[in-house]
């Protein structure tokens, strides 16, 4: 019977357990992920090799003329190493790691979710997944507010494949805003990518003119009509009211398009 029970267990069957249960599923880039793992054993002991958590999102991808979703890793920590589990036995592991700064913002439908894990030999994973709520930093928090009080309305959030432009994953989010006010006869769009580290927001804002006549066709033909604007923000930069950082904004924008 015992071996009738082991076999069951390797399928999945009366297997162990895990519930991963968060401290906060509300968090922003950079803040601790804190929580408990569950662990309640099967109908028979098991040995499990080690734990592990992984925060995971998606990117899409274009391939062959189509949009593809790739599923992309941001961190694997291992919450502890072997443990033996006997049966209906109950553990809990508390653990605690940072949420990588890069992680992308939940925002337009972008996901991002702990996976855990157990090692188990010769049996199913028996995983857990928990979707968790990314909020702006309070620095990008800053950089949204003082764009939109330009004018720019948000419309596009998403997670695009980009080699060139991303830092340690192999895509970027996109912040895409449309002008609704006076930049609307003299911009397509504006673009936004963030990259942060602690202490500082680097901003790379991509702006996309209006082709203007047979020169501006012209420009957009060769992508020329695009143009890049970098700058930073520290932490300093919090106590600053949104509008003298949406005019220094401004004023990087009007030098672009002159």
């Amino acid at each position: 019977m015992s071996m009738f029970k082991k076999l069951l267990a390797s399928v999945g069957i009366g297997a162990a357990k895990v519930d991963t249960r968060l401290e906060e599923e509300s968090l922003i880039p950079g803040d601790l992920v804190k929580g408990e793992v569950h662990l309640t054993g099967g109908d028979v002991a098991q040995e499990i090799d080690e734990i592990y958590m992984y925060v995971v999102t998606h990117y899409e991808r274009e391939v062959n003329d189509n949009k593809v979703k790739e599923e992309c890793t941001l961190v694997k920590y291992r919450l502890t190493e072997r443990v033996y589990l006997q049966p209906k036995e109950s553990k809990v592991l508390p653990f605690a790691f940072p949420l990588p700064y890069e992680t992308p913002l939940t925002m337009g439908r972008q996901p991002v979710y702990l996976r855990t894990g157990l090692d188990i030999k010769n049996a199913i994973d028996p995983g857990d997944s928990d979707f968790i709520e990314v909020r702006p930093h309070p620095l990008m928090a800053k950089v949204l507010d003082a764009v939109s009080s330009l004018g720019f309305q948000l419309y596009k959030v998403d997670c695009e494949y980009n080699r060139h432009l991303g830092k340690s994953y192999p895509f970027v989010q996109e912040f895409e805003f449309r002008p609704t006010g006076p930049y609307r006869s003299r911009l397509e769009e504006l673009e936004a990518i963030f990259y942060l580290r602690e202490g500082e927001l680097e901003v790379l804002l991509e702006l996309d003119k209006r082709a203007r006549g047979f020169l501006g066709a012209f420009e957009e033909a060769f992508n020329l009509d695009e143009r890049y604007v970098r700058f930073r923000l520290h932490e300093g930069d919090l106590n600053r009211p949104t509008h003298v950082i949406a005019d220094a904004i401004e004023q990087l924008i009007k030098k672009q398009l002159r």
